[in-house]
């Protein structure tokens, strides 16, 4: 049962410590673009061409 805790433990601060570098190194500071970007035409679709 100790050794179940102590892993979770470390789990719990490994998770911590990687949310903590995601943020400080900018990988979650656009919440805009995901939002909008539905909107944005990329262009059309190629046409299909009978064989």
């Amino acid at each position: 049962m100790f050794i179940l805790i102590g892993c979770s433990f470390i789990l719990a601060i490994g998770f911590l410590v990687a949310f903590i570098w995601m943020v400080k190194s900018g990988q979650i500071d656009d919440d805009y673009t995901p939002s909008v970007r539905i909107l944005f035409d990329d262009g059309t679709l190629p046409e299909k061409k009978d064989l």
